[in-house]
């Protein structure tokens, strides 16, 4: 009957043993970690549904209280449905150009990340040091 014996194992032999588990832990991790992120990633995929269709129900409503207030203003000062939903495009559409001038301005007062210049700046560096190195 074949069995194995620990102590007369030959030390070749047991490093081949040590790098398989090694190989087989390695591919078990692997595998658990897809399941996890699988499982993560579904989670995720539920929550922005949900968050997506609390969006659009929120857009929805936006836009029937926007009408509300259009219809009440047109009501309050005596003009037509239609007038009040002229009044209504006309403020929202100023109130849209202010927003975008004043991003359009946060976004040009952005700088450059210091990062970018720092890699230049250590690619440089790493240059005229290797270069001096070979002189």
């Amino acid at each position: 009957m074949a069995y194995e014996d620990p102590e007369h194992d030959s030390i070749t032999h047991t490093i081949g043993r040590l790098i398989d588990d090694v190989r087989e832990l390695f591919r078990e991790e692997v595998a658990l970690a897809r399941a996890e992120l699988r499982q993560e990633v579904s989670a995720f995929g539920v929550a922005a549904a949900a968050m997506g269709a609390g969006a659009v129900a929120g857009v929805f409503a936006l836009a029937f209280l926007l009408l509300g207030i259009a219809q009440a203003f047109a009501a309050l000062v005596g003009w037509p449905a239609w007038g009040g939903y002229i009044a209504m495009a006309v403020v929202l559409g100023i109130v849209a150009a202010a927003s975008l001038m004043a991003g359009r301005k946060k976004v040009h007062a952005v700088q450059m990340p210091q990062t970018v210049e720092s890699i230049k700046e250590t690619k440089e560096w790493m240059k005229d040091r290797m270069s001096s190195e070979k002189r």
